[in-house]
């Protein structure tokens, strides 16, 4: 089972090159983030020609998520819990049976935090909190659990072009870490570092100052998994030839795929 996660950078701006990838990659799930949607303008139709079910938490301008499954949903949960005054779209969950197993999957757009002395980190790290506590939850049914998103988050300094540069931001601050570490405890696998612990290989590169053409980039695309996922990870990579598209999203797909 081929699972993916791409922050797509507006969907009504990508939907050729997000096409064009389901057709090559052919992921069985395909987890999207900033659509900049709403659910009723999200372009269902001709992804569902190519045999998706569609799942979508919108949101206009901003935000939102999707998730893309050639398998049925067999449930699908909207919004992440904790907070009921949080209306920002940024998570959205799914139970898929590929076969006897079911297979729960999210897909996450964890919030930015920048500037780090405003609400905004304050609410990125609340936000983190949140999913902690979902996260332990949900791996309580031990089923094979699949987090996969945008988490704003770059783990070590290996993730980073520039370690220096980005001291202080909101995505390689100390309690950035801290949470994402505590996500890790839980009993979480980062997919892509279970699979290839070489260094620099970045999920996004900015629409300035060349960082594409000169490899300035992050990884910030993960795909968490839960060990009963993890038993059954056959391989990661990231797609990063995408980036090199025609009007492109500032991030690339990342996927794996489990032996299910």
């Amino acid at each position: 089972m081929k699972i993916a996660t791409w922050n797509v950078n507006s969907i009504k701006a990508r939907i050729g090159n997000v096409l064009d990838w389901l057709k090559q990659a052919q992921p069985d799930v395909a987890c999207l983030q900033e659509l900049k949607t709403v659910d009723d303008a999200f372009p269902r139709d001709v992804i569902e020609e190519l045999g998706y079910n569609v799942a979508v938490h919108g949101q206009k301008t901003y935000n939102g998520v999707a998730v893309l499954s050639k398998v049925p949903f067999d449930d699908v949960i909207i919004r992440l819990p904790g907070d009921g005054s949080d209306e920002q779209a940024r998570y959205i969950e799914v139970v898929v049976t590929p076969a006897k197993q079911p297979v729960r999957i999210a897909s996450i757009y964890l919030p930015n935090g920048n500037p780090v002395e405003t609400e905004k980190y304050t609410y990125k790290l609340s936000w983190m909190d949140r999913l902690i506590d979902h996260a332990q939850h949900l791996l309580e049914y031990e089923e094979p659990l699949v987090l996969a998103g945008d988490y704003n988050v770059i783990p070590t300094p290996d993730d980073v072009h520039n370690p220096e540069g980005w001291s202080g931001d909101a995505l390689f601050r100390p309690e950035t870490w801290h949470k994402f570490r505590q996500l890790q405890s839980l009993g979480l696998t980062d997919a892509f570092r279970a699979c290839d612990a070489t260094p620099h290989r970045y999920t996004f590169w900015d629409y300035q100052g060349g960082a594409w053409q000169k490899d300035h980039g992050i990884r910030i695309d993960h795909l968490m998994l839960s060990p009963q996922a993890a038993d059954r990870l056959k391989t990661c990579d990231i797609d990063q030839h995408v980036r090199a598209w025609e009007r492109p999203s500032d991030h690339v797909p990342v996927w794996i795929e489990l032996d299910v």
